[in-house]
């Protein structure tokens, strides 16, 4: 069952529609369900569908380009000696469908463009020469190597050069939908856990597959993560390598990343990594962007010089706290582990992950989402004469169009937040410090998000706005 991707679902389903051929790209990182979107809307009826071979020479990828050929009804199909060639012998097979409309995807396209191949120049002259002059002919595309899709076809500036129609990036599941999945899969999760699993996994579907509805989410974790061959033991490795060609320096501005919760400079990465300042640099970032892993942000008050680059993919950040240094071999690590400060230390920066990641449904949930707004966070570092010497970091602002601004402040708990003497002066001082030294003339709120809400009376009473968990997982329809 398609859980969500309403919307995508429509886009591709209007293209039944379209009075002319369409050229479409769904992309997206590995495992968010690109292809299992697109079989399930054309509920696997297609004129002609094909899959790239990962690793496979030239002949192997036209061997197998012909059997998909032959399996679409091309019978005594002849075997195709270059691309273009194996493009003219779709073309003879699409010609003879009776189909209104004739829906072509190859999956996994990448893997088809092999060293000294011309695949790209093919697949140009297919469309620019063919295709694109008829009136029935959908075309769609996808692949893991996010990377290859976004460089070589969605960003082309020869043939293929502004040549799609659509273009649809798969974005992972938000709490709301994950909260969905698990009701289908009958996993019987309090939203306190689909949020702790979100908080490792993100809201990637295959992720969520692994588990399973006859163990705890403890139990789960332990036997995906620590166990010997768990499923997501091996994820690191083979994530980036399908992503990205050469995935070494991509991994090492992440591992950089991994290391400073709110982000580093462009010039701090380059400084830590010790890559080198140059185009294959400048590409490792753009790209590790474009697939959502690292969000690029302004501090308020600077400029787009001094932008901050923060690591947002949580199984990443997982991966790197837990699994790469688990030196010890131990196959129940997390339910050992479970409500200890390593586990909490870890939970409260990971929520905070989360909310960032849910923006549109705190906007809502403050009723300002038709209002214009940025987000950003706020560092303050006082001056060595300065009589204060407390620094601040506030990790999510939202100034609005409205002139308010929500300073927000995130707190993960097992049950109701308490607000005691030394936590409220802490945030009216960091309140008085941030409307001082960035000089506002707006109104300055201050924003509890938690999980179950402030308990109530004492310091909660002086506290603006509140936000729980709940609010967190409500739909945002667009």
């Amino acid at each position: 069952m398609l859980i969500g991707r309403n919307d995508e679902k429509q886009q591709l389903l209007n293209l039944l529609e379209s009075d002319q051929s369409e050229f479409v790209a769904v992309y997206g990182r590995r495992r968010v369900g690109k292809t299992f979107l697109v079989r399930e809307t054309f509920n696997g009826h297609f004129a002609f569908q094909h899959a790239g071979i990962l690793d496979a020479s030239l002949k192997e990828q036209l061997a197998e380009f012909r059997h998909s050929l032959a399996s679409a009804g091309f019978r005594k199909c002849p075997e195709p000696t270059d691309w273009h060639e194996a493009f003219h012998l779709l073309g003879t097979l699409l010609e003879k469908s009776k189909e209104q409309k004739k829906v072509v995807f190859i999956d996994e396209l990448p893997w088809m463009d092999t060293p000294n191949s011309n695949f790209i120049r093919a697949l140009d002259h297919f469309w620019n020469g063919w295709a694109s002059a008829r009136k029935d002919i959908i075309i769609i595309v996808c692949g893991s190597a996010t990377s290859w899709i976004i460089n070589k076809i969605i960003m082309n500036y020869g043939g293929l050069h502004n040549r799609l129609t659509r273009q649809i990036f798969l974005r992972p599941f938000t709490l709301y939908e994950c909260e969905q999945y698990c009701q289908s899969r009958k996993l019987g999760f309090t939203r306190r856990q689909i949020l702790e699993a979100y908080m490792a996994l993100g809201g990637i579907p295959y992720y969520w597959s692994f588990l399973q509805k006859s163990k705890s989410l403890a139990q789960n974790f332990d036997r995906m993560f620590f166990a010997e061959n768990g499923e997501m033991t091996r994820e690191f490795d083979a994530l980036y390598a399908s992503l990205f060609r050469h995935p070494q320096p991509h991994i090492a501005i992440i591992r950089a990343l991994s290391s400073r919760k709110s982000g580093m400079t462009r010039n701090e990465i380059l400084k830590e990594t010790s890559l080198d300042d140059n185009s294959t640099f400048g590409k490792a970032m753009k790209e590790l962007e474009q697939c959502g892993f690292i969000r690029k942000y302004t501090c308020l008050g600077k400029t787009s010089k001094d932008a901050m680059f923060q690591l947002m993919d949580n199984f990443t950040l997982f991966y790197f706290k837990f699994i790469m240094e688990d030196k010890n071999g131990n196959a129940h690590f997390w339910s050992a582990n479970l409500n200890t400060s390593v586990h909490n230390a870890w939970a409260g920066l990971a929520f905070e992950r989360v909310c960032l990641q849910h923006l549109s449904e705190i906007k809502s949930a403050l009723g300002f989402s038709a209002v214009i707004s940025t987000a950003h966070s706020w560092t303050f570092k006082p001056k060595p004469d300065s009589i204060d010497q407390t620094g601040i970091q506030i990790d999510l602002l939202i100034d609005r169009n409205d002139d308010i601004i929500n300073l927000c402040e995130m707190k993960y708990s097992t049950d109701t937040y308490t607000i005691d003497k030394d936590e409220d002066q802490k945030l009216r001082h960091r309140r008085a410090v941030f409307v001082r030294e960035s000089k506002t003339r707006k109104s300055v709120q201050t924003t509890m998000i938690t999980t179950y809400g402030l308990t109530k009376g004492g310091y909660s009473d002086d506290i603006s706005n509140q936000i729980t968990m709940d609010d967190l997982f409500k739909e945002i329809i667009e």
